[in-house]
């Protein structure tokens, strides 16, 4: 295996392990038993890449290789042992923000490699990043990340575009892969550390 292939492949475990230790925190908070840690990190682990691989009719990334399960798992099972508290979830927040950046181009590249369209793509990089994150709130019945105005879809089409537009000009993959990491992390860290956000609606509330 080559050097970015091998590192691919590393940040691709890391991604669904930081997802699936998200999902177990989730379960955490609402006091859930340990099966129920582990479904939540199983389903907030590989849900963006089980969505991205149906929508480009793609063989499902973890039913053949069961390792992607194992590792969220094991993400529930250290957070039921260790517990959970500001600084850990803090230190998750961040480990979070890099699972993200990571999985929006591994997204937009395993949808680039099967001839999928570069907008296309863009958007499989942006649900392989966030759709697990949906899921885990709606299991827990807390807001969805959708709806809140801070940055969290936004980093991973940054980071999928930027990908997907350096590639397109024929960039080593080295290099786009690595811009769009680190354009959706900075964007990402500016919302965590500054409250970056959208901006809303400006238009008046229709009365009720």
């Amino acid at each position: 295996m080559d050097p970015l292939a091998a590192t691919l492949t590393v940040l691709d475990y890391a991604a669904v392990a930081v997802f699936g230790a998200s999902g177990a925190l989730a379960a955490a908070r609402r006091k859930h038993d340990i099966i129920t840690f582990g479904f939540f990190a199983a389903v907030t682990g590989v849900g963006g890449g089980t969505l991205r691989d149906l929508l480009i009719d793609a063989p499902v990334f973890w039913v053949g290789r069961p390792e992607y399960i194992v590792a969220c798992l094991a993400a529930a099972l250290a957070i039921w042992i260790l517990g959970w508290g500001q600084g850990r979830e803090r230190l998750l927040l961040w480990l979070d923000a890099l699972g993200m950046a990571a999985y929006a181009v591994v997204g937009a590249l395993k949808a680039t490699s099967l001839g999928v369209p570069p907008v296309s793509a863009v958007i499989m990089g942006v649900l392989t990043a966030t759709f697990g994150g949906v899921l885990r709130d709606v299991l827990a019945h807390e807001p969805s990340i959708l709806l809140r105005r801070e940055l969290y879809v936004t980093p991973a089409l940054v980071g999928a575009g930027v990908f997907v537009g350096l590639h397109a000009l024929d960039l080593p993959l080295a290099v786009s892969g690595t811009m769009g990491f680190l354009a959706a992390f900075a964007v990402r860290s500016g919302a965590i550390l500054f409250g970056w956000q959208m901006p809303g609606f400006p238009g008046r509330t229709p009365p009720t």
